[in-house]
């Protein structure tokens, strides 16, 4: 009976099977076990009915299908949790921490007057259209944006030229709230679908925004307007094809994470409780009908105490309910927190009790894969290069420059090292070998070559001029530090006379 429970239903005979097996029952034997066999054979188990999979209801619906009711209260329900609950928080915190740093630095080519522009425009508040951070600062708005309101959008705003900016662009990091999630509509040049518009061979030609903040105490009337997709970066996580919105990274735990806090939340009350109670005093002899209680116990307790109970009393002390389920509980659902997040759970809680050298290493490796892949997959291609197009078209347009030439090379900021001495052993090792150049080995260090040479030169030039010998110094000391190859000396008054 038990294998019943399992059992398919039964499928449709096919009406050749019943001609066959209408003229030779034995071929129509044969042929029934074959097809059973095949259909056994090709057969998941994911995919089978029966009782396990019952309640387990799927639907063949596509991305967008699924965020078109859904988005918006993921959203706000994400943007509760980060602000109410502290691992929510936490976790947005370790991806921008780790993925963005100090910021994803640039290294321009193109010439002396291109670089200065660069740096005076990006790397000062004349970058921001709220003046108040630089192209570092903004990376980590868009990157927290992402991670919490699971896509972001940056608008470019042209400026007068006697603003006093020195270029007259600025950006606009606006919430996924401004696009008008509800326009979806066939037009007869392409489609319209969540406030993302199409052209008929799917190119994004334009974005519908409202002008303020749907949600915003004060605004104008929320109806959006028709923005051009070269204006606006639309900014997000595509984890399937076709996928036009983006969705906030903690929608796979979010009932975890609400579970959690309303867990605990009830589990600090219970002890809080249990402990309001010492004891409770029983009267053995019962009371009389009518009778007050006339008992000299005292209500407290304090240390070294002796209490002579009358006769009739008793004492039984209570004992609050203990907490070691508390600490395994939590942990697993923080697991799963850390997990849907990419990052490991030291990131997450700060808790290094239970990891050695070679399992942090491990987790601080993979959590540097999803770190790379976020840059590289996603903030680089979606925001930066098309941020430094818009800069080369300002600079052109505004400045007089040719930005032909020009070229933007990103270098992250470097991870710091779980061993040092190591680590640096074996990145030496790998340029002396030939297996990695010294411009490779310096944007690992977050650095730009050029840059550093730069600086080792003007900093070798300088110990020359004041005859100073340091053991660090590889051109004249050994890698112990001893000297094999002495400053020149000086010239003499009679050479110099001569020369």
């Amino acid at each position: 009976m038990g294998a019943d429970l399992y059992a398919r239903p039964p499928a449709k005979v096919p009406a050749l099977d019943r001609f066959i097996a209408w003229v030779s029952p034995t071929a129509g034997l044969r042929r029934a076990r074959a097809r059973m066999q095949t259909e056994n054979v090709r057969r998941y188990e994911g995919a089978a009915g029966g009782r396990r999979t019952d309640s387990w209801f799927t639907q063949s619906t596509s991305a967008n299908a699924e965020t078109a009711t859904s988005l918006p209260q993921l959203r706000n329900r994400c943007r509760d949790m980060v602000r109410n609950n502290p691992w929510a928080a936490r976790a947005v915190q370790a991806v921008v921490s780790n993925t963005i740093g100090h910021g994803i630095t640039a290294k321009v080519s193109g010439g002396k007057r291109v670089s200065s522009l660069w740096r005076s425009w990006a790397e000062t508040t004349d970058c921001d259209a709220d003046g108040l951070n630089d192209i570092y600062g903004l990376q980590a708005l868009i990157d927290r944006t992402v991670v919490e309101s699971g896509e972001c959008l940056v608008r470019r705003r042209w400026r007068r030229p006697g603003d006093g900016l020195s270029l007259p662009m600025q950006l606009q990091v606006i919430e996924p709230d401004y696009l008008d999630h509800s326009k979806t509509m066939l037009l007869q040049s392409g489609r319209i679908v969540q406030g993302v518009e199409f052209d008929a061979i799917g190119r994004r030609v334009a974005y519908w925004l409202f002008e303020d903040h749907p949600g915003d105490l004060i605004g104008r009337i929320a109806e959006s307007k028709r923005v051009p997709a070269s204006e606006v970066l639309h900014v997000y996580r595509r984890d399937r094809p076709g996928q036009v919105r983006g969705v906030p990274w903690a929608a796979p735990c979010m009932l975890s994470l609400y579970d959690l806090d309303g867990y605990e939340d009830a589990y600090l009350f219970r002890q809080k409780l249990a402990n309001c109670y010492v004891g409770f005093v029983h009267d053995l002899a019962g009371a009389e009908p009518g009778a007050t209680s006339t008992s000299p116990l005292s209500e407290g307790l304090e240390p070294g105490r002796l209490e002579i109970l009358p006769n009739g009393k008793d004492i039984t002390l209570s004992t609050p309910p203990k907490a070691d389920d508390y600490g395994p509980f939590t942990r697993d659902v923080l697991l799963r927190v850390a997990a849907t997040f990419g990052i490991t759970f030291q990131a997450l809680t700060g808790d290094l009790s239970t990891v050695n050298f070679s399992s942090g290493r491990m987790g601080w490796l993979e959590m540097g894969r999803n770190i790379d892949g976020w840059r590289w997959h996603m903030l680089i291609p979606q925001a930066l290069e098309p941020i430094t197009k818009w800069f080369g078209e300002a600079a052109s347009l505004y400045s007089g420059l040719r930005t032909d030439s020009m070229s933007f090379e990103w270098t992250p900021p470097r991870r710091e090292m779980i061993d040092p001495a190591g680590e640096t052993s074996a990145l030496i090792m790998a340029i002396r070998g030939g297996t990695k150049s010294y411009p490779s080995a310096m944007r690992e260090y977050g650095e730009d070559a050029e840059s550093v040479l730069d600086e080792i030169e003007a900093h070798n030039k300088m110990l020359d001029d004041r005859k100073i010998v340091l053991a660090s110094d590889p051109r004249r000391t050994t890698q112990a530090g001893l000297l094999y190859e002495p400053l020149p000396a000086s010239p003499t008054p009679d050479k110099q006379a001569n020369a």
